[in-house]
């Protein structure tokens, strides 16, 4: 069963310089249309901590209640549960309260060394003890598969000897220039191959697109999910529940620095964004998946607040 979760919020506040504070919840249900026996599930709503994040509180509730529940982290490292409900039931509620702490990256894009550099080092990464951390995402996955097409694409940012910080920057200003925001152009499947014909998607598809890029110059790029701090247009008030997923791209910049970039906003990730997981591509942090037995026209609701906490 897909993610009913879409990332398609185009629009960011100025970036912060300081330390945020943000309460986030995330409200999933599904009604089914009839009872059905059983269902399965895999969330990744709990959001992970890394050395710009903190999880203060973290408040994950399912109803109907499941008979089976075990919290774990997957193989990148994010808190993940399964839950199965194993008694007949006609609708599925999936709620996450979380409280998180964000700081703003810690070094200046342009401090990094040449991307050409980095290149035969992140290949070597595969075969080390590295591999989970950095090499395997310099290989295609399910939904981001490399072609001479993104490699010509990225070409132009990435011109012998430049700093990749700079690079970075230059292919995230220009996919936000090249391509149009469009809900309606693409779904969850879309190949990478039509996104760069029509320029038009959201931005699951530019995240793609930037991590394909990367990918066929033989950089590390992974894919992240979270949510991205809105406000309202000048004299509306905020609404409650109007806000959606979003997602980026994090790549490695050498060491243990990853650089975060977001081509739908044209902007560096900084203490507006909140990650909750990463992976290789959207399958991999799918918010809510999993298989149901029967069933007949399921109808989906899906409800995200983010507000920041007032000291």
């Amino acid at each position: 069963m897909p993610s009913p979760d879409r990332p398609d919020r185009p629009t960011a506040p100025p970036a912060s310089d300081a330390a945020v504070r943000y309460r986030a919840r995330h409200r999933t249900r599904y009604d089914y249309g009839e009872d059905v026996p059983v269902s399965h599930h895999l969330v990744h709503l709990a959001t992970r901590s890394h050395p710009r994040q903190r999880c203060r509180r973290s408040l994950l509730t399912v109803s109907p209640a499941p008979a089976v529940r075990w919290d774990f982290k997957d193989y990148f490292g994010n808190p993940v549960s399964y839950v199965a409900v194993q008694e007949p039931h006609g609708w599925l509620d999936v709620a996450s309260d979380l409280e998180i702490e964000v700081r703003p990256p810690p070094f200046a894009a342009t401090e990094t060394p040449p991307w050409n550099e980095l290149r035969p080092l992140a290949r070597a990464l595969a075969g080390a003890d590295e591999a989970t951390a950095i090499g395997q995402f310099v290989f295609d996955s399910a939904l981001v598969k490399t072609t001479l097409d993104l490699a010509d694409y990225a070409k132009p940012s990435f011109p012998a000897d430049r700093p990749i910080g700079e690079a970075l920057i230059d292919l995230n200003r220009r996919i936000n220039k090249d391509f149009a925001f469009d809900p309606t152009a693409t779904t969850v499947s879309t190949p990478l191959a039509e996104v760069l014909a029509k320029r038009r998607g959201v931005c699951q598809d530019f995240a793609h697109l930037f991590i394909g890029c990367l990918r066929a110059l033989g950089l590390p790029g992974r894919y992240v999910s979270g949510y991205l701090r809105t406000l309202p247009p000048p004299g509306r008030p905020r609404l409650v529940g109007a806000d959606v997923s979003h997602a980026w791209v994090s790549a490695w910049c050498g060491g243990n620095r990853w650089l975060d970039l977001c081509p739908t906003n044209g902007r560096l990730v900084d203490a507006d964004f909140i990650t909750i997981a990463w992976g290789r591509d959207f399958d991999d942090v799918s918010p809510v998946r999993g298989v149901i037995f029967g069933g007949s026209h399921q109808k989906l609701l899906v409800e995200v607040d983010v507000e920041v906490i007032t000291p």
